[in-house]
């Protein structure tokens, strides 16, 4: 019998196999017939002929664009991505040849967006993109490549701002406090390509958009700033932010004419009638992929959510009383007094967490309908937060696993006379990009005797956590068995919880 953190890796595996570029886009998309050939899309079908264009931007388009260009083969007229500094070399290293373009690909490649910040690079491929769009014509189809990264990756600054300017503007914005919602509203009203700007300019070419979502509840006009979908904010959204951050008397003189010069009143709604979004990549396809397996291993599942989050402290006790609350239920104690604090504390914990989308009242009743004999298997994703203190080294995932596995320990430790020894528990967290903070590691599992262990060697845990030291802690055990680690996975759908009990 496999081990519960076999397992957990076996489902973290699937979820991110089945968001990995070329099985993402083999389900999206197909060529199809002959003698008059269609691509079809998610049920759509395009005509095609000599007339397919391809253009992309993020962190996970070269994977798509290479995937892409196998289906398409001869009927792909050419292409252009634009993908962050280093990558080629990054998946060459990793031995990631399927990522890579062929030798003699349609594909132009531009690396640009240095630690994901707007640069001449990525200005160069935006312009590049910018020209091939603007050259179509109505018997053209554009296809569009989009992943998170995609924002810092397509900056094309309406004239006559320059990139510095909006970059300056927006560093003011960060520096005041503005929320990423904010500086994005901020950027997407000064930019040409963003906020529906690539779609307007690719009319009257049909533009299907394939997109990969690493934001929660894959909003269209959020993701990499929405360059084919109609924006929901105006110029005056943007004066307004402008001045609640007390800048509109600072701005420089290319912005000021940019806004006083863009109507103020809305015009007629613009057409997006030749555009078609889809979202082919996003968490909860990953976490509905780990689900099937989780359910094939024997596990009664659950998805929690999969726009987790807030602040790393918070998920990790809310994820604790989850797994006390299944414990419970396992000791035949869920009914009792305990059992309705724990769904008191989840429920108060929920409310305060504002989790999209989320009915946590709802979830509990299909927790207490799982059939008592069946080991449970929770799933969850999104994206927590860290708020850094110290100087260690770690990440939002290595760190929610070791305070979720502080959370057990305390909880078993006070539960002495119900609960220990009964339950079997891992929890896992992981970056579906392969990558946790600054470490090789993608995540880390971990169970309450792992701590209990760390103290007896002497280690205290709340110091590790109190420096954001996870990786350091985890790293203590043999070999680093307690890391996940997975190589770059040349995707991203934000990060994924997989929370596994059994009794003993």
């Amino acid at each position: 019998s496999m081990s519960l953190r076999e397992h957990a890796l076996s489902l973290f595996r699937s979820a991110v196999g089945t968001v990995r570029p070329a099985p993402m886009l083999k389900r999206a998309m197909k060529l199809q017939g002959d003698g008059c050939p269609q691509l079809l899309v998610k049920g759509r079908a395009f005509p095609v002929k000599r007339n397919l264009y391809l253009v992309g931007f993020g962190k996970a388009v070269l994977g798509m664009a290479a995937a892409a260009e196998e289906i398409l083969g001869d009927h792909l007229v050419r292409g252009i991505i634009n993908v962050p500094l280093g990558i080629q070399e990054s998946l060459q290293r990793a031995g990631m040849q399927e990522m890579l373009l062929k030798p003699h690909s349609k594909i132009q490649v531009i690396e640009g967006a240095k630690n994901n910040l707007p640069d001449p690079e990525a200005l160069k491929g935006a312009v590049a993109i910018q020209e091939l769009a603007e050259g179509l014509t109505v018997d053209d189809l554009l296809l569009v490549l989009i992943s998170g990264g995609g924002s810092a990756l397509l900056p094309a600054p309406i004239p006559p701002i320059l990139l510095e300017e909006k970059e300056k503007l927006t560093k003011m914005l960060a520096s005041r406090g503005a929320a990423i919602q904010e500086l994005n509203i901020v950027r997407k009203t000064l930019s040409l390509l963003k906020g529906g700007g690539l779609a307007q300019l690719a009319y009257p070419a049909q533009v299907v958009s394939l997109i990969l979502s690493d934001v929660i509840g894959d909003p269209l006009d959020i993701i990499a700033s929405g360059p084919t979908a109609a924006s929901s904010h105006s110029v005056e959204d943007c004066l307004q932010i402008l001045t609640k951050y007390n800048l509109l008397h600072s701005l420089p003189k290319s912005v000021e004419t940019v806004l006083t010069s863009s109507p103020t009143k809305p015009t007629a709604p613009e057409d997006y009638s030749h555009v078609c979004n889809i979202i082919i990549g996003s968490n909860t396809l990953a976490l509905d992929e780990a689900k099937r397996q989780a359910e094939g291993l024997g596990y009664a599942t659950l998805i929690l959510s999969a726009a987790i989050r807030g602040e790393v402290g918070r998920v990790a006790t809310l994820y604790c009383q989850l797994i006390r609350l299944v414990c419970l239920g396992f000791a035949g104690l869920g009914e009792g007094p305990l059992g309705d604090e724990v769904r008191g504390n989840l429920l108060q914990l929920a409310a305060e967490l504002e989790i999209l989308g989320l009915n946590l009242a709802e979830f509990l009743r299909a927790l207490r309908g799982l059939a008592p004999e069946k080991p449970v298997c929770i799933l969850a994703g999104g994206e927590t937060t860290v708020q850094l203190q110290g100087t260690g080294e770690g990440g939002r995932n290595q760190e929610l696993a070791l305070r979720v596995g502080l959370g057990l320990h305390r909880a078993q430790a006070t539960e002495v006379r119900s609960l220990p020894g009964r339950c079997e528990i891992v929890f896992l967290s992981g970056g579906t990009d392969g990558q946790d903070g600054p470490t090789e590691a993608a995540g880390a599992f971990c169970s309450p005797e792992l701590v209990d262990e760390a103290l007896q060697e002497g280690l205290d845990v709340e110091a590790f956590l109190r420096n954001n030291d996870s990786y350091t802690f985890f790293s203590q055990f043999q070999g680093g068995h307690h890391l996940l680690v997975t190589g770059l996975t040349g995707t991203n759908v934000m990060d994924i919880q997989a929370i596994l009990i059994r009794t003993m």
